[in-house]
């Protein structure tokens, strides 16, 4: 790679570092609005927050890279043409290829990025954030104790607790039992913790009393502790072994479906997209690069055409992200169709480079042998 070579290159590698990052604040934020009622309701600290939503970015990256790099080829490029560096650049002898050869670069080095994530990083760290995700959904002092607020499990025990600490401790707690109708119940600690043990839930309670109401001779009777158990082993129920997404599994297990009995007949078209999805949406970057230097360096160099050209790969680029996703929606219902993935990703590589190709013969007819094309 020569000198302009490395110049162009480099320009589109700070333009790609700019807005995959800049779109990845905006997946990011819209994502993380998500988590804003954990940390607000259930406890949830500013360090698992932001574990967990940079945990989900491997799986966005795949989407980001291809537009942000199509992004990037076509406004580079574009202000390449808008000031006249292009036209010197061919004027100097270089060919629509060698012009082209920064933009593939790049765009071979995403594809690559594209599969490493796909491959590796993706279903690990999806698994992970499922697996952080369902511990706080079904984690009860998560999801029903909430601090400053009377949670009512069922229509028998109400809890009340006035701050949570860390650890799962629990400060100022409340418990009213209501499951025996003739012996109502209320216990009040100063603090508290939750336990899973093999019958289920308990409320273990510290420095506290125990007041029992006697229906029948309306006697309140109290007991004071040191600690205390509250069961409730019969309103939270263990959720049972989660089951893992088409993200989660690595390529070989999306491949060899028929050694998981777990997943289900209606699962099946899904998880096998999910793993033609992953071998072939990175090719698209590859497509997306070649759609636009195909639209931008076809023919002269000309303000009035460039913003034609402009307009045409953005509505190509529309086109072929549209049908790529038709596709994995219909290629799920019919599974033998599944090779047209391949060759939705394949067709603008092929017809983007024989479109350079054409344009590189055309540009050598009309300039005759006054300026020899640098491969």
């Amino acid at each position: 790679m020569n000198r302009i070579s490395r110049y162009v290159f480099w320009q589109l590698v700070i333009g790609m570092v700019m807005v995959t990052a800049g779109l990845t604040c905006v997946i990011w934020l819209m994502q993380s609005l998500r988590f804003v009622e954990m940390i607000v309701n259930r406890g949830l600290t500013v360090g698992t927050f932001i574990y967990m939503t940079v945990l989900m970015l491997p799986g966005f990256f795949p989407l980001v890279l291809p537009i942000a790099l199509f992004t990037v080829v076509v406004f580079t490029y574009s202000k390449l043409i808008t000031d006249r560096e292009l036209v010197v650049m061919r004027n100097t002898g270089m060919g629509q290829t060698a012009l082209a050869r920064p933009a593939l670069t790049l765009s071979l080095v995403v594809v690559l990025v594209i599969y490493a994530l796909n491959l590796f990083v993706m279903p690990e760290s999806w698994r992970k954030f499922r697996e952080m995700q369902w511990q706080f959904r079904y984690s009860f002092a998560h999801v029903v104790l909430q601090e400053g607020t009377f949670n009512s499990l069922g229509n028998d025990i109400t809890v009340f607790i006035r701050e949570r600490g860390k650890d799962s401790q629990l400060y100022g707690v409340m418990a009213h039992d209501a499951r025996d109708p003739n012996h109502p119940t209320t216990y009040m600690a100063e603090r508290g913790t939750l336990t899973h043990t093999a019958d289920g839930a308990r409320l273990v309670l510290f420095d506290g009393n125990r007041q029992e109401m006697d229906e029948n001779t309306g006697r309140l009777s109290i007991l004071y502790f040191d600690r205390s158990t509250f069961d409730l082993g019969d309103i939270i129920k263990d959720p049972g072994q989660r089951y893992r997404e088409a993200r989660e599994r690595t390529l070989y297990e999306l491949l060899h479906l028929e050694e998981d009995p777990t997943v289900p007949p209606q699962d099946i078209g899904k998880f096998t997209i999910e793993a033609h999805r992953r071998l072939s949406s990175p090719l698209l970057a590859l497509g997306f690069t070649l759609t636009a230097l195909a639209c931008l360096l076809s023919g002269g160099f000309s303000r009035r055409s460039q913003t034609q050209r402009v307009l045409l790969s953005i509505f190509l680029l529309v086109t072929m992200q549209a049908a790529t996703l038709g596709l994995q929606y219909f290629c799920a219902r019919n599974l033998q169709y599944i090779p047209l993935l391949y060759v939705n990703s394949l067709l603008p590589i092929i017809v983007g480079y024989l479109a350079l190709l054409r344009a590189t013969s055309w540009g050598r007819r009309r300039g005759g042998q006054s300026a020899p094309a640098m491969p």
